[in-house]
C-alpha cells in the first residue's frame, strides 16, 4: 500500500528494483540481443525482467490492469538519467512500438505510450506515435522460442510517414526486449528512411 506522497511504486518496493544501469556502464547487453539482426547508435533497458519478480508484477499491471501510470512513472525514472548521458543528447524524435489497431481498442492505450512520452520530454525530444503501424495482429510471444517469434513478428510492421524523419536520431521504445523480433521488425522498417541514426530504450530486458 503506498503511503503520502508516494505515487504507483512505493519507496521500498523502488529500492527493490533490479537495475541494470546499462546506460551508465555502456553495457552492451541490449544491443547484443540484437547481433548481426540490427545496427544501432546506442540501446539501454531501465530494469531486469524475471519471472514472478517484482518487474513482472509491474508490468502486468501495467498492460493487463489498466496501470497506466506504471509506464509514465518508469520513463520519468530513465529520461531523468538519459538527459545527462551524451549519447542520447542527440534524439530528436521518440517512437513507440505501436500495438494493432483491434488491441488497442481493447486494451484502451498503448502501454508504452507514457513511457515513451516521459522520456521524450526529458530529451527534450518530439514525441511521434504515428510513424510506425502494425498491419496485422500477432497471438501472445511470451512462450516461443527465438526463431518461430521472429517468423510471426515479419511484415507484421510498416511505415505510415517518413517524410519529415530523414537524417533525424530517433529513440524507438517498447516495454520488454525478450529475443528482440519485435524490435528487429521495427527497426527493419524505420531503417527504410534516409539517413537515419536508430537508437532503443526498453523499460525491462528478459534475463
Amino acid at each position: 500500500m503506498l503511503k503520502d506522497r508516494e505515487t504507483t511504486v512505493c519507496i521500498s518496493c523502488r529500492h527493490q528494483l533490479p537495475v541494470t544501469n546499462y546506460h551508465y556502464d555502456n553495457n552492451d547487453a541490449v544491443k547484443k540481443v540484437l547481433y548481426g539482426r540490427v545496427q544501432l547508435q546506442n540501446a539501454t533497458a531501465l530494469l531486469h525482467f524475471t519471472k514472478k519478480g517484482i518487474v513482472q508484477q509491474l508490468m502486468h499491471n501495467l498492460k493487463y490492469r489498466g496501470h497506466e501510470q506504471v509506464g509514465g512513472f518508469f520513463g520519468k525514472w530513465l529520461g531523468g538519467e538519459l538527459k545527462n548521458i551524451d549519447a542520447y543528447k542527440s534524439i530528436d524524435v521518440v517512437v513507440p512500438v505501436p500495438l494493432y489497431k483491434t488491441r488497442l481498442r481493447e486494451r484502451g492505450y498503448n502501454q508504452v505510450e507514457k513511457f515513451g512520452r516521459a522520456i521524450a520530454k526529458a530529451l527534450d525530444a518530439e514525441y511521434n506515435d504515428r510513424v510506425l503501424i502494425k498491419t496485422k495482429a500477432t497471438r501472445t510471444q511470451v512462450f516461443k522460442g527465438r526463431l518461430t517469434r521472429s517468423d510471426n513478428e515479419k511484415s507484421v510492421f510498416d511505415l505510415s510517414q517518413n517524410h519529415a524523419l530523414s537524417g533525424k536520431h530517433i529513440l524507438l521504445v517498447d516495454d520488454i526486449i525478450t529475443t528482440g523480433a519485435t524490435v528487429e521488425s521495427c527497426a527493419s522498417v524505420l531503417l527504410r528512411i534516409d539517413n537515419i541514426k536508430l537508437s532503443l530504450a526498453t523499460m525491462a530486458i528478459a534475463d
